[in-house]
Order: C-alpha cells, then sequence, then structure tokens
C-alpha cells in the first residue's frame, strides 16, 4: 500500500508521515460485525476511534444496521454530516449541558444519560416540549471488575461513568416506573484489557436489572452493550475475532440475544484499528551509547498512549526502504524516535528491525484507532495525508495540513 501510494504520486518529498487505510479491510470487519449478532442490531460505531468523515461515510452507506456512537456535540455533528439518521447515533456523554440535550431530543438520536441529575434535566426539557423524538437510556455501571488496563476499566465499584448497580438498583427501578419516556439501558465495561467473562457478566447483570425493571411496570425496549473488544495489537498475542466474542457472548448470557429488546453495540477499535497502519520517514539514525535511534516524523503527536504508557500500548512496527517495499536482513534493535521536543517521544523503544537508514520509512501497525483522533498539538506539527486503498487503487481521504491550516487552528479564524 506504502508503495502504491509514492507511486501514484498521492505522496512527495513533503510527505514526511502519511496514514493508510485498508478499507476492504474496513469493510470486511463491520460485515463481521453484522454476521456476528442478531438481525436488528444496531452497530453503533464509536466515532471517538477514528472521526474521519470519509470512513464515517463509508460505514454509513455499508449497511443501514451500521451507526455511529457519539460522545459530544461535534462528533454527532460528524455522524450527522456523514448522512446517518438519527436514528442510528447513540449519543453518550458523561457532561452533556442542557443545550447538548435539547438538540439530541429534537433530533431523535438514542440518548443515553449518564446519572439521575441528567435524567431530571431531560424530564424537565421533556415536561416542556414533549415526548423525546427517539429513545432514551440510562447507563449502569455492572461492577464486574477491573480490566488489566486500569485507565480504560469503567467497571469497578467506583467508575467516572454510569449508576453503580449495587448501590442504585431500586432507584433505578424506580426511575423507569416513573418515566415511561425511559426504554432502554446501557453498559460498558472497558477497552483492551478486559476478558471475556467481565462482558458476559455485564450482560448478566443488565438482563437482571431490565427483568427488575419490567416487574415493577417499567420498559426496556433496548440494552446497549458498549464496546471494548480488544484488538490484536501484538503478532504473538492475537485476541478474540468479533464472531468468537458474540459467540462467548450468546453462549454466557443467552438472554442478550434472544430477549425482548433491540441489541446495541459500540465497537471501534475492533472495527478501526486493524484496517490501518502509519508510515514516518527516518530524517536521522543515530548511535551513541550502545543504543541505535532512528528519529521519525510519528511519535506522542499521534501515539499519545505509547509514548506515555508504554506498559499498556503497543504496536507492532515493519521496516519499508524509500520506495515503500519492505526490507529485509537481520534484526537489529533500534529506539523509534519522534520529533517532539521532549525525552519521552518514543513510540516503541526498541524495535527489532533491519537497519534503518535516512529516508527509509517505519511503519506502525494497527493503527487505526485511537491514533489520529487523538493528535495533539504539542509543536504545532501538522497532520499527516490520510489514504485509503480499496480494490488496489488509493484515494486520498484527508489531505496533509499544511503551516496555513496549523496558523488557522490557532488564530481560530
Amino acid at each position: 500500500m506504502l508503495t502504491l501510494a509514492l507511486q501514484g504520486g498521492l505522496a512527495g518529498p513533503e510527505d514526511t508521515a502519511l496514514i493508510l487505510h485498508d478499507l476492504d479491510r474496513l469493510d470486511a470487519r463491520a460485515r463481521e460485525a453484522l454476521a456476528a449478532f442478531p438481525p436488528g442490531t444496531l452497530h453503533a460505531v464509536a466515532v471517538k476511534a477514528n472521526p474521519l468523515p470519509p470512513l464515517l461515510r463509508r460505514l454509513a452507506d455499508l449497511d443501514p444496521a451500521l451507526g455511529a456512537e457519539v460522545a459530544s456535540l461535534p462528533e454527532l455533528e460528524l455522524a450527522l454530516d456523514a448522512g446517518l439518521p438519527p436514528g442510528r447515533i447513540v449519543f453518550d456523554s458523561p457532561a452533556k449541558t442542557h443545550g447538548e440535550l435539547r438538540r439530541a431530543l429534537a433530533l431523535g438520536v438514542h440518548l443515553n444519560a449518564d446519572n439521575f441529575q441528567e435524567l431530571e434535566r431531560i424530564a424537565a426539557i421533556v415536561a416542556e416540549t414533549g415526548p423525546p423524538q427517539g429513545p432514551v437510556g440510562l447507563r449502569v455501571n455492572p461492577q464486574v471488575g477491573a480490566g488489566a488496563i486500569a485507565a480504560t476499566s469503567v467497571a469497578n465499584a467506583f467508575s467516572k461513568f454510569g449508576l453503580p448497580l449495587d448501590q442504585c438498583r431500586d432507584a433505578i427501578v424506580a426511575a423507569f416506573a416513573a418515566h415511561p419516556w425511559l426504554t432502554a439501558l446501557h453498559c460498558h465495561v472497558g477497552s483492551q484489557g478486559c476478558p471475556p467473562g467481565q462482558f458476559v457478566a455485564a450482560a448478566r447483570a443488565v438482563c437482571h436489572l431490565a427483568r427488575a425493571i419490567r416487574a415493577a411496570g417499567g420498559a426496556v425496549a433496548a440494552i446497549d452493550i458498549g464496546g471494548g473488544l480488544p484488538a490484536t495489537y501484538r503478532a504473538d498475542d492475537p485476541k478474540p475475532s468479533l464472531a468468537d466474542y458474540a459467540a462467548t457472548l450468546r453462549r454466557g448470557c443467552p438472554e442478550l440475544f434472544a430477549g425482548p429488546h433491540r441489541l446495541i453495540t459500540e465497537f471501534g477499535r475492533a472495527i478501526h484499528a486493524g484496517a490501518a497502519f502509519a508510515a514516518a520517514r527516518v530524517e536521522y539514525v543515530k548511535e551513541y551509547g550502545g543504543v541505535r535511534c532512528a528519529v521519525t516524523h510519528l511519535g506522542a503527536d499521534m501515539f499519545l498512549r505509547p509514548c506515555y504508557n508504554p506498559a499498556d500500548w503497543h504496536h507492532d512496527t515493519a521496516a519499508a526502504g524509500p520506495d515503500g517495499a519492505l526490507k529485509s536482513g537481520p534484526a537489529v534493535a533500534q529506539a523509534i524516535a519522534g520529533p517532539l521536543c521532549f525525552q519521552g517521544d518514543f513510540p516503541v523503544r526498541q524495535a527489532p528491525l533491519p537497519a534503518l537508514d535516512p529516508g527509509d520509512w517505519v511503519l506502525f501497525l494497527d493503527a487505526g484507532a485511537y491514533t489520529l483522533s487523538m493528535w495533539s498539538r504539542y509543536n504545532s506539527r501538522p497532520m499527516p495525508a490520510v489514504l485509503g486503498v480499496c480494490a488496489g487503487r488509493a484515494q486520498c481521504l484527508k489531505p496533509r495540513e499544511t503551516s496555513a491550516d496549523v496558523l488557522r487552528f490557532w488564530h481560530g479564524a
């Protein structure tokens, strides 16, 4: 794919970094989710994983069962701009304003409230403007424990998200009985590091809660199980496929697949991560103190988590020559440094690759999720061009930023 981009004229000397999406693989991942879950399931792909408009539009057009999970008003507008009708959009956020709630209720998106105070705001708006145009759900914390990565585990005894199920069960049941427009439950365990057993335990807890709500006179028309399925970032540590995950859920909680409710998922990483890689040109190679270090044009600006928390976050790498063809030769331990002005700017501390030289490319694999969407403006470096390849043809999905673009960002013009 890199050779195709370089030979096809989509990348020139100014392109010191590129992001390349395999659009065929993206389609295949989305279709795998569609096949794994029951008909009628809404797969609201997390916009925060990858908010590129051409990819949002591609998923929107691929199948009517694909939608978007949004966590801010701009993400909501991105989903609408991609052509998604409100009925295929799920709005989650722990800090929605009055204005955001009004917009969501008027549009008819699936709105998940995070807490009782937010529920009171919604009730006041409904009393003023009439019934919501779309479903309203309530997020619960199933409290099934933490995964291997604390910062992305949200089902501990305490979480910033949702209502703790053990402490608030009776109040949750009462809220559904009191508000006939409250018709959905939402939960999320965490992402990248949560074992299958946690997902099953969370599903069981929410299904049990739904039965209690119905017994008390409330309605649960939809259950949103969130996302969180780990992606494979290390070749020697493969993660479950979407089909494996769905089969595990079906065995452990069959009610989730055959109950009187619509099922909603919020996969992001599982759809996007493996469908792209990033390429950073090697500018210099330094070898001092027994360390061989390749200085490249991508670092903590794009790989924020691997640089700041390498114990939990990782990308396998490969080496390519100036023409984009993969390099061969004995593996040499090399540090891969980014271009930013701080000592921790190492996306990979020790990469076993063929010896890199200036002009080569370092390829960061599985870079389709939580990379460009977390871009940092530190040092005001421009975002690289984003390309897509489909059926052997390359296209530009987002052009490389110029210095003028960065100036406009800071000026706010």
